[in-house]
């Protein structure tokens, strides 16, 4: 049976087992999207990176909606079954999410929903939050930014009611083509987390067996433990999305939420800063241990975080903790100092000596600035083969829309389509010649990418 069939007869159980249905909202995850320079021009294929995992910011919205009919529609599973769902489904309300590169397609998916259906259209997710502005278009009806779970759930309540939306809902910009939106920012506090509201993993059922480990071929489920990071490193957009706001889910709410994926044995805390409140991580982690679950975790954490508070670690790695994502970024204090890191090489050099004395796998992410040069490319591989960094992640320094390294080099950049904002393409000038740019990319790449697991 194929998925679209699994999904119909679910979604059949679904909807003929609702009581009290108000408002149909069909939550859509985009298909894979982006452009790739070095494929397109190049003949290079090894760059480009998939990701595969569930979409827990649409599971999520859908927590906060147990009183409505909510359908989840994964396009990077079942990349085209939008035309059908929304004839099937025939929704009142339609929400997109994605990031920068997939925002022409979600103006396109918005487009084609219109075409569909007449249900209104909402886009939320990272680009939304950075750059709502760009969504000001006659297909999408209104754009949510930021942590959406309970501002979408006002949008809708408005809806229900059939009023006109009279007043602003923090957090939420009615479109207006040919003029500016008007966005009520929303001062983000632990009520926002909604934590009574447990994400609704089921929804996403019908594609669960796509949601794996390619080096391990296992199945792996997505928790949140945190939201926002305090930080704000140049080039990243969690700090604007979250209003550099750090607000943790209760323990309780973490381990209802893990123990909700069942027998999935990988966890990935999708957090931006998984342990930036040490209590808490503390707490979460006895609590596990407790509560005798036993599964294999992967956290983002920063380098700071291993040297301060190893003891930390290695609770952690009794429950499970398997790997950890450090954004070392770069090998130059100078290029650290530039991306407002707030770290060094130093410091660096010791997270990595004591997450290998821990045996904690290292998944290394490290930025190439368009400005390499060849001395710089053959150091960095030199780095990541001394450090014995057991997964290197190598992207390519992007200017997001909405982040401070965009206004820093906004006049420099030369690659306007979205598509391309891939992070393994460089939308400013490089250095080098771009074809051995992107071949000594590639190189570096297939280097250390030829057989790694975690």
């Amino acid at each position: 049976m194929s998925i679209l069939e699994t999904l119909n007869i679910f979604k059949g159980f679904i909807i003929s087992s609702s009581e009290h249905v108000f408002v149909r909202i069909l939550l859509v995850n985009p298909p894979n999207a982006g452009r790739s320079i070095p494929e397109e021009t190049y003949g290079i294929g090894s760059i480009k990176q998939m990701m595969r995992g569930e979409p827990l910011a649409l599971e999520v919205l859908a927590g906060n909606l147990p009183e409505h009919e909510v359908v989840i529609l994964d396009l990077k599973v079942a990349p085209t079954s939008l035309a059908e769902e929304t004839r099937r489904f025939k929704p009142d309300l339609v929400g997109i999410t994605g990031t920068t590169c997939e925002a022409n397609t979600m103006v396109r998916l918005a487009r084609e929903t219109k075409a569909h259906s007449g249900a209104r259209v909402a886009v939320g997710g990272v680009h939304a939050s950075l750059d709502p502005a760009f969504f000001n278009v006659k297909d999408i009806d209104f754009v949510v930014v930021g942590l959406a779970k309970q501002s979408f759930r006002e949008l809708v309540e408005v809806l229900e009611s059939g009023e006109p939306l009279h007043e602003d809902i923090p957090g939420v910009a009615k479109t207006d083509p040919g003029k500016g939106l008007r966005l009520k920012p929303r001062a983000y506090r632990t009520a926002d987390l909604v934590d009574d509201a447990p994400p609704r993993y089921d929804l996403v059922d019908p594609y669960r067996e796509a949601y794996f480990l390619p080096s391990l071929n296992m199945k792996v489920g997505f928790v949140s433990t945190a939201f926002g990071c305090p930080y704000a490193c140049a080039f990243c957009s969690i700090g604007a999305v979250s209003g550099h706001r750090y607000l943790t889910h209760s323990v309780s709410a973490v381990l209802r939420d893990i123990e909700a994926l069942g027998d999935i044995p990988f966890i990935r805390l999708v957090d931006a800063n998984t342990f930036g409140n040490v209590a808490h991580s503390f707490d979460l982690c006895r609590t596990i241990s407790d509560a005798g679950i036993h599964k294999n975790y992967v956290a983002d954490v920063r380098a700071d975080s291993v040297i301060d508070h190893p003891d930390l670690f290695r609770e952690w790695k009794a429950v499970g903790l398997r790997a950890v994502v450090v954004g070392f970024e770069e090998i130059s204090d100078l290029r650290l100092t530039h991306l407002n890191k707030k770290s060094s090489i130093a410091k660096n050099e010791k997270a990595i000596d004591t997450l290998h004395e821990m045996g904690i796998t290292i998944v290394g992410d490290f930025i190439i600035s368009p400005d390499y040069t060849r001395d710089d490319f053959a150091e960095l591989e030199q780095f990541v083969a001394d450090s014995r960094i057991d997964i290197p992640m190598f992207s390519v320094l992007t200017p997001v829309p909405g982040t401070p390294l965009y206004e820093q080099v906004k006049d420099r950049i030369v690659v306007h389509d979205l598509d391309y904002y891939t992070l393994t393409n460089a939308v400013v000038p490089t250095t080098l010649d771009p074809g051995t740019f992107y071949g000594l990319y590639a190189d570096l790449m297939n280097r250390f990418h030829a057989n790694v697991g975690i």
